[in-house]
């Protein structure tokens, strides 16, 4: 009759508390594999239950959280187990099955729980059951669409309204227009960047189909303000992934009452372990490759980060997905998002630019094997940023702004959608071979160049989808010779990264 949601990783599973009661010693007894945080739960329930002014059974109580299989490890069982309590208590009545969620606190109030999203999307399509969750989560819970789902802010009011003495409002299903956003890069506008009008195409054509993109130069050419700018002009979240968005970072610990509905920037330090990226932990913690689910990872000088966390970024670049496996228990996260990386050409940066170089042919070798070839041919963009002359930087200018580019960007991945439901660069070679639509002067003229080039079957796909994304830019219906031309430029360069 009463569940209660837990995560486990990303998935949730419910869990059924069943509570008896009967003569003997006084004693509360919590089983089904009920880790310490639970088991610590008895004292805050016992005088949660008091200070509602109702009455704790003095009997033998005995609740057991099944499935019993399944480590029980959230202090959010709290309410569903004092509930069950009352009902074993015939304190309140159950007139059909529900659930609860929430911590409760020593009077009775009842805490937030993170990862509410995740815990409630599955009673989605189920309106046989009556939900209860913490008043602090109604953002998040009102975006879910939710039928019968009631906030609350303690246990009396739960009971009040089973028991038909003070009837609770359903929360209305919608989402809220006071979203909250987090960021932790203010976007910076594409017209406080001045020049670089080459890099500004590349980065549209990188929003428009999400892929994948590596700014090369010299330091002090703009590479890190082009990247913050980059998130300014990506489409904002639709609901579904607003609603996944949010749950990965309500699991990672950010603000109950955030909804996010703009793409997500995450930016790493080079310093950061394995672990703080990829993810996993004791708890099987989301890293920052699915805090960026839906959104950017800025990856600034690519080359300084440890070999290992560059290496790791192979299969959620190929699978958009990655799973973190520990002893007892696994978790798959998904993690879609557009890699936008930096990095010098040479230790000291300024090999092939006006400036002279301080590096040997020894170390600037070593420098750019720091980014395998593998890693390279999953990046769909190679970009060598130039630098920008001094009269031009204090000049205005009436370049195009960021929502105006946004419009644009929009524009294209809505042909996409309606082509796919999916942008260019997460095409498989099926989807794409049905919708290319390249013609045979084209064509030709990419397997010419192909051959000239030496690259792989990997890029060569590569190259199809960027065309493919320059064309619907361009609102052509077929890729042309000039669209497999400009998106042969950005493979990489023999002489930089």
């Amino acid at each position: 009759m009463i569940e209660s949601p837990i995560s486990i990783g990303y998935t949730s599973v419910a869990v059924h508390v069943e509570c008896s009661t009967s003569n003997g010693l006084p004693s509360l007894t919590i089983v089904g594999l009920a880790s310490k945080a639970v088991d610590e739960s008895k004292e805050r329930i016992r005088a949660a239950i008091v200070a509602s002014g109702y009455v704790f059974p003095r009997k033998r109580i005995i609740v057991n959280l099944a499935p019993a299989d399944i480590q029980k490890n959230s202090s959010s069982l709290d309410t569903a187990i004092a509930l069950g309590i009352l009902h074993a208590d015939k304190q309140i009545a159950l007139k059909k099955p529900i659930v609860a969620i929430g911590e409760l606190g020593l009077d009775g109030s009842i805490h937030a729980t993170r990862g509410i999203i995740g815990l409630l999307k599955s009673y989605i399509s189920d309106n046989t059951k009556d939900i209860y969750f913490p008043t602090q989560n109604s953002m998040q819970v009102q975006a879910l669409g939710l039928q019968s789902a009631y906030a609350v802010p303690n246990l009396k009011s739960i009971v009040e309204h089973l028991n038909g003495n003070r009837p609770l409002i359903a929360a209305q299903p919608g989402l809220l227009s006071t979203n909250k956003i987090s960021a932790l890069v203010e976007p910076i506008d594409f017209a406080e960047i001045i020049g670089q009008q080459a890099a500004k195409r590349a980065l549209i054509i990188a929003a428009a189909g999400g892929h994948n993109i590596l700014l090369s130069g010299p330091p002090g050419t703009g590479k890190s303000m082009l990247a913050k700018a980059f998130i300014s002009i990506l489409p904002d979240l639709t609901l579904e992934q607003s609603l996944e968005t949010t749950h990965i970072h309500s699991l990672a610990g950010a603000e109950i009452e955030m909804l996010l509905t703009h793409p997500p920037l995450r930016s790493p330090h080079h310093t950061s372990s394995n672990v703080a990226i990829i993810g996993g932990g004791h708890t099987l913690r989301p890293g920052e490759i699915s805090l960026a689910h839906n959104g950017v990872l800025f990856l600034d000088e690519l080359p300084e980060f440890p070999r290992s966390i560059i290496e790791a970024l192979r299969q959620p670049l190929e699978d958009n997905v990655v799973t973190i496996s520990r002893a007892q228990s696994s978790t798959t996260y998904p993690s879609d998002f557009i890699l936008m990386a930096t990095s010098n050409p040479c230790p000291c940066g300024y090999y092939g630019s006006t400036k002279a170089c301080t590096c040997n042919a020894h170390e600037i070798a070593r420098y750019q094997k720091k980014i395998s070839g593998p890693i390279l041919d999953r990046i769909d963009m190679h970009f060598t940023v130039s630098t920008v002359d001094h009269e031009n930087l204090l000049k205005k200018t009436s370049l195009k702004e960021s929502p105006d580019i946004k419009v644009i960007v929009s524009t294209a991945r809505k042909i996409q959608k309606q082509r796919t439901d999916a942008p260019n660069a997460r095409l498989s070679n099926k989807e794409l071979k049905r919708v290319m639509n390249i013609n045979k002067d084209a064509e030709s003229f990419l397997n010419s160049a192909a051959q000239k080039m030496d690259i792989s079957a990997r890029s060569y796909m590569k190259t199809v989808k960027l065309a493919r994304t320059i064309a619907d830019l361009e609102k052509s219906n077929e890729i042309t010779t000039a669209h497999i031309t400009e998106a042969l430029q950005y493979r990489p360069k023999q002489t930089v990264l």
